[in-house]
């Protein structure tokens, strides 16, 4: 079997794919690609056993058909050098031996037989199918991978919630310390339906999704899901359980409104908090006549800051507590120049939004107050 391809195309698939690869694999082979050329493509595949992620390259001049597994820091390190360039790929199963022909070398190692590369078991008949813009759903997912929990006692929290209703797609993750809710209008259904998916493969996704290559199209039922995009496709395992009624912990009733420059904003957190308590990180919003003060201290080394930001309030004056970094992270993922902080009172989850939604999106995120010590 013989196949020519390009060094960069082969180098920067083999990159993306690598982060599949678990550093110890209980399965000797998940240490390699499988690769599999037919008419005409090279397709490889990654996998932990948990996630599988293939991608497919067009081939010039193909010999021969047939499947292999290769050991991926190898032929990493064969290609990873290169320049761009053409290579000339041999493969002799007979020898099980592999050669890469360069502009200026060559390199030789062995292959494995693909038979013990495991097998991706197919969806349901009844699998959901949901098609989502590939911008959209990459800027979802990394909107509400902070805010994800590592909770053993309650596994439902480590991974993104997608909740498929009949008002909109909503995308969530949560940690019981801040909740991060994206909703999607354009895509609803009068068949609900929902899955969770783990932190590593809403991470490849986020990595791996180019977010000017169309439409993602994923298809899921009660064990996995697959999600399918422009230069490949990913096979995940989802985490089983019910997720916690999101839509409850959110206050609908918040006369209190604060309309601030986010980066002001995070400018002054990140001068006051490092004056916060290291156990704690509490700091305190006091809002009162279009100012936002915002005060921090450790009793324990007698250190405090003080900082006042300019701003738009007109609701009661209050003062309440959150934890410094949870609101750094928040307003980081972000975007847009203002952000509106919506309150209840100080024992109720601040909601902050941005000034300015997305097309047809609404993005929340939800922040559970300290309790002060004054």
């Amino acid at each position: 079997m013989r196949f020519n391809l390009s060094s960069t195309a082969l180098s920067s698939h083999l990159l993306s794919l690598s982060r599949v690869i678990n550093s110890k694999n209980t399965l000797a082979i998940l240490n390699s690609f499988l690769f599999e050329v037919r008419n005409g493509q090279l397709a490889v595949t990654a996998s932990d056993s948990e996630n599988v992620m293939q991608t497919a390259l067009n081939l010039d001049n193909c010999e021969g058909e047939g499947r292999f597994a290769v050991n991926n820091q190898t032929i990493m390190n064969a290609v990873k050098e290169l320049p761009e360039q053409p290579l000339s790929i041999s493969v002799s199963m007979e020898e099980q031996k592999i050669t890469i022909d360069y502009q200026n070398g060559s390199a030789n190692f062995p292959i494995q037989n693909a038979d013990e590369y495991p097998q991706t078991k197919p969806l349901a008949d009844d699998a959901t199918s949901l098609s989502v813009d590939a911008a959209i759903l990459s800027d979802n997912i990394t909107r509400s991978l902070f805010a994800t929990a590592n909770d053993e006692i309650r596994p439902v929290m480590n991974g993104i919630y997608f909740d498929l209703t009949p008002d909109a797609l909503a995308v969530v993750a949560s940690d019981g310390h801040k909740l991060v809710r994206n909703l999607n209008f354009n895509i609803k259904t009068e068949n609900p339906k929902a899955f969770i998916m783990p932190k590593k493969p809403a991470t490849l996704l986020k990595n791996t999704i180019a977010r000017d290559s169309g439409n993602v199209v994923i298809r899921f039922d009660d064990k996995q899901a697959e999600v399918s995009y422009a230069d490949g496709k990913l096979t995940c395992r989802l985490i089983e359980g019910r997720y916690p009624n999101y839509n409850s912990v959110i206050p609908t009733d918040n006369p209190n409104e604060m309309t601030i420059d986010r980066r002001s904003l995070i400018g002054a957190l990140r001068r006051v908090l490092p004056f916060a308590s290291d156990s704690s990180e509490l700091v305190k919003f006091h809002m009162e006549n279009g100012t936002l003060q915002i005060d921090a201290e450790d009793l324990d080394f007698a250190t405090n800051a003080t900082e006042h930001v300019t701003c738009e309030y007109g609701g009661m004056p209050m003062s309440i507590g959150f934890k410094g970094s949870s609101m750094l992270e928040i307003l980081n993922n972000l975007e847009g120049d203002n952000v509106i902080i919506k309150l209840a009172d100080p024992s109720r989850g601040g909601i902050v939004v941005p000034e300015q939604q997305p097309e047809n999106q609404e993005v929340l995120m939800l922040i559970m107050p300290m309790l002060l010590n004054d």
